[in-house]
């Protein structure tokens, strides 16, 4: 059987007799036949049949690191359905329906077993698979690897070290939204080797975007409750922390309409009912932080609200695409104040690892070799403190984790902290530039869908006619200016950099280590602070 007959009978199998690729998953098939890929491609593009008709190709075990349980679980009745033998690893799983699924993926048993990052990096874990053959390395949801890496879910930094010990399968990195920095952040902590970046249908021009400015708290919360009210069909609203949570369900339920709440504070069993109740259609509106998105795959929803700016374009767009995933018209409304945006500083500002922690566990991976179960008891830290700072000395060139945690020969420690601080103090750089291109977006007088997908760094020249910029007339066409998107410029202070965004009198710049910077045309143009980098 040729390579095309086999590819065909794979399409059938995972997406139906009369189905085609589209064109995004098509290139991302043909280039993960020869390097790691990472796809861009917005909700409902079929990320999934992707790695499915892959998988299928290579006859070899594809393993999924896929962040929350409910993703999980879509993933492997989604797989089974097209005739794939799945399952999946988890806290929700027990402790022998773990094993059975480690010994049948490792048995030839299962063609995708499914996992978290915390999952795949136990030793026990990899040992059992590291002779399974495993073909490909899926990284499902792969913006989180640049919005939790370093922080909140430490444990995405080693999975390089992970697939190292897998026999180094490809990796097929995927999400449905990815800036440049992100883009850049998800190669290099996944350690991609000369990847294909796959960027396709990332807009979704069903849904209308606007954004409004209010003067306080009361305001923002006034006009969020009145619009929720109002709405017809299913309605999601964001708000930034717990507390604003409770107290926005609280306040819609009083006004008429009755809201769930959905937040990390919640017992595990009242979020999935929330979830559940939301998914199945019984409730139709939910309130909650970022913590409810991922998994969230309902078609009907008609509007998404958010009481406060998400801490960056990507998570907001994800957000969003929470929206309209039927096709039909929906909406999404940013209400925002000026002090909610010192908020999303605030929530992005995470301090590094403490020094004594990290010289506790460099002291541990010094004192002689382990595996990071070890390095836990020899430290008396808990797991992710102890993740959080070898994520920290992986970066900075000091621990080599591919046969375990060991310390990198010649590597002083107040010169690696040293480092370590650097890489932090650069983390934080770029994070708080990102809440200033959230301000961006909220505040442009242009078309809003054209800043936001410009800033993740797609073409849009025109205006849409889909927002509320284009509703008021005061969106215009990009200009033939002296800075287009894309193009390689150079500063005195912050190096080299690229446009990502040229705005009627402003053009928007990423800098490696600086982040975004806004500057004016004018300004810029005229003194030739901002060079054209030579080709």
């Amino acid at each position: 059987m040729t390579t095309a007959s086999r590819l065909e009978d794979a399409v059938r199998q995972v997406l139906g007799e009369e189905a085609r690729l589209r064109d995004a998953q098509r290139e991302a098939l043909t280039e993960l036949q020869d390097r790691d890929t990472l796809l861009v491609a917005r909700s409902g593009a079929g990320k999934t049949a992707v790695f499915a008709v892959a998988t299928l190709l290579a006859r070899r075990l594809t393993l999924v690191v896929s962040p929350t349980l409910s993703l999980q679980r879509d993933h492997v009745e989604s797989l089974a359905e097209a005739g794939l033998r799945a399952a999946s690893v988890s806290s929700a799983r027990t402790a022998r329906q773990q094993r059975d699924a480690l010994e049948a993926a490792a048995s030839g048993g299962l063609d995708v077993l499914l996992l978290a990052p915390e999952q795949l990096v136990r030793p026990e874990v990899v040992d059992t698979l590291a002779g399974a053959g495993v073909g490909l390395l899926v990284v499902d949801e792969a913006h989180c690897v640049s919005e939790w890496g370093h922080d909140f879910r430490p444990d995405y930094l080693h999975v390089p070290a992970a697939a190292a010990r897998l026999g180094a399968p490809r990796v097929l990195a995927t999400t449905a939204t990815a800036s440049a920095s992100v883009r850049q952040d998800v190669v290099e902590r996944l350690a991609l080797t000369d990847p294909a970046v796959v960027v396709h249908d990332v807009d979704r021009p069903n849904i209308h975007l606007a954004a409004r400015d209010v003067a306080d708290d009361a305001s923002r919360d006034a006009a969020v409750v009145q619009q929720a009210v109002d709405a017809e069909g299913a309605v999601i609203v964001y708000a930034q922390t717990r507390a604003h949570v409770d107290a926005l369900a609280e306040a819609i339920t009083a006004a008429g309409r009755p809201a769930l709440r959905y937040h990390a504070g919640m017992r595990a069993r009242d979020r999935d009912e929330a979830q559940d109740a939301f998914m199945g259609g019984t409730a139709d509106l939910v309130v909650a932080t970022s913590a409810f998105g991922m998994g969230v795959d309902r078609a009907d929803v008609r509007l998404v609200l958010h009481a406060g700016p998400s801490p960056s374009l990507d998570a907001y767009y994800q957000e969003v695409g929470r929206a309209g995933r039927d096709g039909e018209p929906a909406a999404a409304v940013l209400f925002h104040r000026a002090e909610d945006f010192a908020v999303s500083r605030y929530l992005r500002g995470g301090g590094a690892p403490k020094e004594t922690v990290l010289r506790t566990v460099a002291a541990a991976v010094r004192k002689a070799p382990a595996d990071r179960a070890e390095v836990v008891r020899r430290t008396g830290l808990g797991a992710r403190t102890v993740s959080r700072a070898l994520g920290a000395l992986v970066q900075a060139g000091a621990v080599d984790e591919q046969d375990g945690p060991r310390w990198v020969r010649g590597q002083r420690l107040d010169a690696v902290l040293r480092r370590v601080r650097e890489n932090h103090e650069t983390r934080r750089r770029v994070d708080l530039s990102r809440v200033e291109m959230v301000r961006t977006y909220a505040d442009t007088l242009d078309c809003r869908r054209r800043v936001l997908l410009e800033l993740l760094g797609e073409v849009q020249p025109d205006p849409c006619g889909r927002c509320d910029r284009c509703d008021e007339g005061t969106s215009r066409s990009a200009g033939d200016g002296p800075y287009r998107l894309g193009q390689a410029v150079v500063h005195p202070e912050w190096g080299a950099g690229t446009v990502t965004l040229v705005e009627d009198g402003r053009v928007t710049v990423l800098f490696e280590e600086h982040g975004y910077r806004t500057l004016a045309v004018d300004l810029v143009a005229e003194s030739g602070i901002l060079a054209v980098a030579a080709a």
